[in-house]
């Protein structure tokens, strides 16, 4: 089925019009309430870069993280932060070939360092982004791409899951969690989930074959024979998952930082550890659109907010009790 195009020309004319843009950015780290509304230059494309007007921007924990945080992956402020973007593409710059002005795309901005998501404009390298499904709306397109690429290059590129395969996927009712569980059962594997009882149901209509309460049962006791096992809560989470997977087996942790030597406690077990930071990835967005048109993959939306709001979306976001993703919209 071919994408659709909107207007090119009446889109470059309205941004004629302009050469600021909103914003939400921050001077300082702290709570949600840095977060402020601010007018800024609105950014050009380089060479091998799209300019994209954003219909709607995907919210991750990363975020409240870089918002409050010191010490990780980003200077100090003022930054724009959000990496999630749905929208249309207004301009190329040198060299890009993939898009023209008019198509309507998803994607995640460069991880960590090409934040800027939550604003009007963005720019990103075009091979970070793929065409929208037509029958994909901007704010389930822009729950998908940092959680469903994180799930997807663990799980396939990372662990080349086959079918018949066994997963343990941790906070598998979470923005990576969901996605993953989505991916694994598209892949034919045998999923088994860890959530907070009330959101088992959620996970049965996801098609996790089980799932396990953490609040009252021991994981590492429920779950054995794992060949692949996701972990993004913490290292002693990690280190206890090592004890459900069969030799060989894989532990795959999205803490990218940790004190304790996963793989050498892999290793005196017979089995293996990494850690995984998420790449931006036109080949696995490509695929993610597909899984998605095909209704294989379906984000679930937690809450959606204006731009304006986004100190609101991102207190919610630091209860850590949201199921799915929370979208930030620009009319």
């Amino acid at each position: 089925m071919p994408f659709s195009r909107p207007d090119a020309a009446g889109i470059v004319e309205r941004m004629s019009e302009d050469k600021t843009m909103r914003a939400i950015s921050q001077d300082i780290l702290g709570g949600p309430d840095v977060l402020i509304e601010t007018q800024l230059p609105r950014p050009v494309p380089g060479p091998g870069e799209i300019l994209v007007r954003v219909r709607a921007a995907g919210l991750n924990p990363t975020d409240w993280r870089h918002r409050a945080v010191p010490g990780l992956f980003l200077a100090e402020p003022p930054f724009v932060l959000g990496w999630d973007v749905s929208g249309d593409v207004v301009a190329t710059g040198i060299g890009v070939t993939l898009f023209a002005p008019g198509d309507e795309v998803f994607g995640m901005l460069p991880y960590p360092y090409g934040h800027g998501a939550l604003a009007e404009y963005t720019t990103g390298p075009a091979r970070a982004f793929a065409r929208k499904p037509p029958g994909l709306d901007h704010i389930r397109a822009a729950a998908i791409p940092l959680a469903a690429l994180t799930a997807w290059q663990a799980l396939v590129d990372t662990a080349g899951l086959t079918a018949g395969q066994r997963v343990l996927i941790h906070a598998a009712a979470g923005g990576v969690g969901h996605f993953a569980v989505q991916i694994a059962k598209a892949r034919g594997a045998y999923v088994i989930g860890t959530a907070s009882a009330a959101n088992h149901e959620f996970l049965r209509a996801l098609g996790v074959d089980e799932a396990i309460d953490y609040r009252t049962t021991d994981f590492a006791d429920a779950a054995r024979d794992v060949d692949v096992a996701l972990d993004s809560i913490d290292d002693e989470n990690s280190l206890r998952s090592l004890r459900t997977l069969r030799p060989g087996g894989l532990l795959i942790s999205l803490r990218a930082f940790g004190p304790a030597d996963l793989a050498a406690e892999a290793a005196e077990l017979g089995v293996r550890a990494v850690r995984m930071l998420v790449e931006d990835d036109h080949a696995g967005m490509t695929a993610l659109a597909q899984l998605a048109e095909t209704g294989a993959l379906r984000p679930t939306i937690a809450g959606t907010f204006p731009l304006s709001d986004a100190a609101k979306a991102h207190a919610l976001g630091d209860t850590g009790r949201t199921v799915g993703k929370l979208v930030l919209t620009m009319p």
